[in-house]
């Protein structure tokens, strides 16, 4: 039974880091991936724990993304700190959802093209955030690439 650790293989962890990367590259805004086994109650409020838990409402501009998933609840959520909600709202973290659960959902057994659509939804984020916090000459990275668990 694959847990959150290793829900993704070596490699396509590998690609989902690398895609916060690039996805970071135009922006300001951090992103961070968080993956664990069970959700029990509603996802979007432990997303909203994690989100805390990792310090992501420090960041400078408030414009921190977590993208969260329970792996063996079949949860996701996407929530974004305050300065960049203000910007998108709820909806489009809510199509966002959507749209990952459904590619989720008809993706083969195997978790490659899992990890495909997950690294789609990450460069989309870092799109968005581009266009309302884009990257400035003294950008530092603050928080870390790495999928949490």
């Amino acid at each position: 039974m694959p847990t959150a650790r290793n829900f993704f293989n070596e490699e396509e962890q590998k690609l989902l880091i690398e895609a916060i990367g690039k996805a970071e590259l135009n922006t300001s805004g951090e992103i961070r991936l968080h993956l664990e086994n069970f959700c029990f109650g509603n996802e979007v409020k432990t997303a909203q724990k994690v989100f805390t838990k990792l310090g992501m409402h420090k960041t400078q501009e408030r414009n921190g993304v977590l993208i969260y998933v329970a792996t063996l609840s079949k949860k996701v959520a996407i929530i974004g700190d305050q300065g960049i909600h203000e910007k998108l709202g709820s909806e489009y973290w809510e199509k966002l959802v959507t749209k990952l659960i459904e590619q989720f959902k008809g993706a083969s057994t195997g978790s490659a093209s899992k990890a495909l659509a997950l690294a789609a939804a990450i460069i989309d984020c870092g799109e968005q955030l581009g266009k309302f916090f884009p990257l400035k000459s003294d950008d530092k990275n603050e928080l870390s690439n790495n999928i949490s668990f």
